[in-house]
């Protein structure tokens, strides 16, 4: 059974994404698109520095970045791309219809590497009820999507 504690820390994680794609959809009303994704971006990366300076973390890490894998720095991109899909999609289909998409595919994908131990995870043994959690996922999300 995974701890309780990290469990925890991603649920908060989950509720947070729902925070922020709503957030990011008002901004994106009153801004656009691609300027809310721009601006969304500009304040992460003052957050983040402002947490490594008071954290004394440094930047000496950062002189590892060319033994890193090209396909680790697509998170950057998908990044822009999640945004720009959460700003284009929650005014049209509503926060709740759009959370849901995202947690059915997000999970269908986050098995999928984890049974093939993508991108140097762990891999995690693939059980047949990962497919019937899908099924139920799936038609669960079927349920609260209906008008």
């Amino acid at each position: 059974m995974p701890n309780l504690f990290y469990l925890a820390i991603a649920a908060v994680s989950g509720a947070a994404m729902a925070l922020q794609g709503t957030l990011n959809a008002l901004l994106g009303k009153f801004l656009g698109i691609w300027e809310s994704t721009l601006i969304v971006h500009l304040v992460g990366t003052v957050v983040a520095l402002v947490i490594i300076l008071i954290c004394g973390v440094g930047f000496g890490n950062f002189s590892k970045a060319a033994e890193v894998p090209w396909y680790a720095y697509m998170g950057g991109v998908l990044n822009v791309a999640i945004i720009y899909a959460l700003v284009r999609a929650i005014p049209q289909i509503g926060v709740g219809n759009a959370t849901t998409a995202i947690i059915v595919a997000q999970v269908s994908t986050a098995l999928l590497i984890d049974g093939i131990g993508g991108f140097g995870v762990k891999k995690m043994d693939f059980h047949y009820l990962d497919l019937l959690g899908i099924v139920f996922l799936a038609v669960g999300a079927r349920i609260l999507l209906m008008e």
